[in-house]
């Protein structure tokens, strides 16, 4: 009798990061969480995601919009 071992498979995953922008009137929370939320209408499988930078836009001297530069991970399917 003869026993065969089979090697077990490693499920591979490839994830992708993409860049997008968003603004707030409120704060940079604010405009991470308006950029994710709006990202995930279209980007399936989000697992995370960092800000590459932040940016306030002023109109007369008062901070109108919190601006953030967010590099997202996904998982491609």
């Amino acid at each position: 009798m003869s026993t065969v071992l089979e090697t077990p498979r490693t499920l591979t995953s490839v994830a992708k990061v993409i860049e997008i922008s968003a603004e707030s009137p409120e704060s940079f929370e604010d405009a991470i969480a308006r950029g994710i939320a709006k990202a995930t209408e279209t980007v399936h499988e989000i697992k995370g995601a960092w800000v590459e930078g932040q940016q306030v836009k002023v109109v007369d001297g008062k901070i109108a919009a919190y601006r953030v530069d967010l590099k997202v991970t996904f998982v491609l399917d």
